[in-house]
């Protein structure tokens, strides 16, 4: 069979985590850039209102003409609404705080969950991936990154009460899989903002093998100040200080994923 004649279709990742503060938006922007970096066509949907990964993407909120909330209320598309991040080498699909009038809009409207899964569908041959930041509640909004996802990869820290946060959001996962989205499986946790000389994220690093084995990403993200800067200058972490430890590890996760989701797409 010629595969040359028939464009592959994005493999959809969201990036998930019910607790704030877990690293996640850092996660979605260098895994976009790191990918990039691997010569793959990326499109990050931002489904925050708070709008970080536009904003870290080096992409003003405000300005731009049309955004996430639009699409899925059904007045623009994708193709009208995605802009280039120059720095990260990817596409975004912008968010501001309008996105958060979403929920109270898409309540009323058939398939609400589903939104997000039919407005990718027309663009899903222009990319490798889609990889889509999600919101750190489980609302409607997150419902519909769910609903139009392949996987799901957790980027946690190893702290006592991650374990716990873990098994909420694991149990999610398998209610979308069994209710509304059968391909949805959890790809992996990634472990950041990871430090070696604490014990007690040693401990939990380990029985997240344990628990998990090779649903845990090889790939360990340190805790990097030069990561931490990046956004700030408009800019992914991968982009800003390629030689730091924290975009070494974000590049490594892109080959890690890329090798672990090509062979089953190919």
């Amino acid at each position: 069979m010629n595969h040359s004649s028939t464009p592959s279709t994005a493999r959809v990742f969201c990036i998930a985590n019910q607790k704030g503060g877990v690293g996640k938006t850092t996660t979605a922007i260098n895994l976009a850039a790191g990918l990039a970096t691997h010569g793959k066509r990326v499109l990050l949907i931002d489904l925050d209102p708070q709008g970080n990964a536009t904003m870290g993407s080096g992409i003003d909120k405000s300005s731009v003409s049309s955004n996430l909330y639009q699409v899925l209320i059904g007045e623009a598309t994708i193709e009208q609404a995605r802009v280039r991040s120059e720095t990260g080498g990817y596409d975004v699909l912008p968010a501001n705080r309008e996105l958060s009038g979403a929920e109270i809009d898409l309540v009323g409207m058939q398939d609400r969950e589903l939104q997000l899964k039919h407005a990718i569908v027309p663009v899903s041959t222009d990319y490798d991936f889609v990889l889509i930041d999600c919101p750190p509640t489980l609302s409607l909004l997150t419902l519909n990154g769910l609903a139009a996802a392949h996987g799901v990869i957790i980027p946690m820290q190893c702290e006592y009460f991650a374990l716990e946060g873990l098994s909420d959001l694991v149990n999610t996962i398998k209610r979308v899989h069994h209710n509304i989205n059968p391909e949805l499986m959890l790809i992996g946790l990634l472990r950041v903002m990871f430090d070696p000389r604490v014990t007690l994220q040693q401990q939990v690093s380990a029985q997240l093998v344990s628990h998990f084995g090779d649903k845990v990403f090889r790939t360990v993200v340190p805790r990097n100040v030069r990561l931490a800067e990046a956004p700030s200058h408009g800019m992914p972490g991968v982009v800003y200080d390629k030689s730091s430890r924290g975009a070494q590890a974000y590049i490594a996760f892109g080959a890690e994923m890329i090798e672990r989701v090509v062979p089953a797409a190919a």
